[in-house]
C-alpha cells in the first residue's frame, strides 16, 4: 500500500497529520550473522514534531523501507533541541539496524555553533547511509508590507523583527547573517518550528521570517506572503522568480538537507540493504511527487558524499559567525 502524498505548507498552517508506515511484501538478506535484515519491525526516530517537514520526509521514506523490505517501519516522534533528543537515543542504540533515523544537517553543522560544547551533537557518533534531500530556507514577509527586496529592509526605518523555527537552526542563521551582513537594524523571534513562525507573520506579529521553502509557498502563490530572497547557491526551480541573498550582495548560502543515520558500528551490510531500499524508493512515482509538492530538491548521495558537506558547511558557517559576531545561543 502507498501512502497518499502530503503538503508541507498545508502542515504549516495548521494541518496535523498523524501517519503510518505500511508494509511490504518482499525480503532481504542482511547483518554479519548471515540472518535476514530486518527480521522485525524497525524503529525509525525523527526529532521534530508530527506534521512537521522532517517528520513528513520520514514517513515518505518509510513507507518505501516497509514496502520494499517487508517489514513495518515505525515512525516515532521525539522532538527537542532540534532533533538533539532524537539523536541521542539512536546514538545509544544496539547498532544492528532497528533504530535508524532521517537526520538534519542543522544539528551537526549549526547547532553547535549555538550550544555548550557538552551539549554537541557529532556525526562521528552515527553511521551516515546516505542522503535524502535539500530544503531551501526563503526570507518572506507578510504582502500588507511594501517591501520587496532585502534592499527595502535597509530603508524600512525600523528595527526589522524576523522570525525563526528556533535556536540553533537554518532559519536562525540565515536570517541571522542577511541582517547582520546587510546592516540592518533587527530583532530575533525565535519560535518551536516553522508553523507558529508562520501563523506570527501573517498575524503580523513579526515583520518577516526565515522559514523552509514547503512551509512558505502556499501564501507566497496565493498572495499573503511576498518572498524577498532564497539562500541556495543559486535560484530554486519553485521560486524561479525570487533573487538569491549573493545575487542581493551578501554573502548568505543555508540550506537544510536530510540524511539516513544508524548507530555507530552498524554492519555494512545492513546499510548496504537500507541505502538499496531507499534508492528504489527514490526512484517511485509517489515519492518523486512528494519531492515535487513539498518542494524538495533531491540530495540522493552515497553517506560519505553527506559526511564531507557536513564537515564544509560546520566550518563555514563557523568562520560566518565568527566574521559578523553572531551570537546564536542569544538568537540575536
Amino acid at each position: 500500500m502507498r501512502k497518499q502524498t502530503l503538503s508541507l505548507a498545508a502542515v504549516a498552517t495548521g494541518t496535523a497529520l498523524a501517519l503510518s508506515a505500511c508494509g511490504g511484501v518482499s525480503t532481504t538478506t542482511g547483518g554479519d550473522d548471515g540472518g535476514e535484515y530486518p527480521s522485525g519491525s524497525v524503529e525509525m526516530y525523527v526529532g521534530a514534531d508530527p506534521g512537521g517537514s522532517s517528520d513528513l520526509i520520514s514517513r515518505q521514506i518509510a513507507t518505501g523501507l516497509s514496502d520494499e523490505l517487508g517489514e513495518t517501519f515505525s515512525v516515532l516522534n521525539r522532538s527537542g533541541s532540534n532533533g538533539a533528543l532524537a539523536a541521542a537515543e539512536v546514538q545509544q542504540a544496539e547498532p544492528d539496524g532497528n533504530i535508524i533515523s532521517v537526520q538534519n544537517a542543522s544539528l551537526f553543522a549549526i547547532t553547535p555553533l549555538a550550544v555548550a560544547e557538552d551539549e554537541v551533537t557529532s556525526i562521528d557518533d552515527f553511521d551516515v547511509v546516505g542522503g535524502v534531500s535539500r530544503d531551501d530556507y526563503v526570507l518572506v514577509t507578510n504582502s500588507e508590507n511594501p517591501w520587496t527586496t532585502i534592499d527595502d529592509l535597509k530603508g524600512a526605518g525600523k528595527k526589522v523583527t524576523y522570525g525563526t523555527t528556533g535556536v540553533g537552526t537554518g532559519a536562525q542563521l540565515a536570517c541571522a547573517l542577511t541582517y547582520e551582513s546587510g546592516d540592518i537594524d533587527s530583532e530575533a523571534v525565535p519560535f518551536d518550528g516553522g508553523a507558529p513562525a508562520l501563523t506570527a507573520l501573517l498575524g503580523n506579529q513579526v515583520d518577516t521570517a526565515c522559514l523552509q521553502t514547503g512551509e512558505a509557498i502556499e501564501n507566497i502563490e496565493n498572495g499573503k506572503l511576498t518572498a524577498l530572497s532564497v539562500f541556495a547557491p543559486e535560484r530554486i526551480e519553485f521560486l524561479p522568480d525570487v533573487p538569491t541573498a549573493t545575487e542581493q550582495g551578501l554573502d548568505v548560502e543555508v540550506y537544510q538537507y536530510r540524511f539516513m543515520t544508524t548507530p555507530k558500528g552498524t554492519p555494512q551490510d545492513v546499510k548496504d540493504t537500507i541505502w538499496e531500499a531507499m534508492q528504489t524508493t527514490f526512484e517511485s512515482e509517489d515519492y518523486q511527487a512528494f519531492n515535487e509538492q513539498n518542494s524538495l530538491t533531491p540530495m540522493e548521495v552515497p553517506g560519505d558524499e553527506v559526511a564531507e558537506a557536513l564537515e564544509t558547511d560546520r566550518q563555514r558557517y563557523a568562520d560566518l559567525v565568527e566574521e559578523y559576531d553572531i551570537d546564536l545561543g542569544d538568537a540575536s
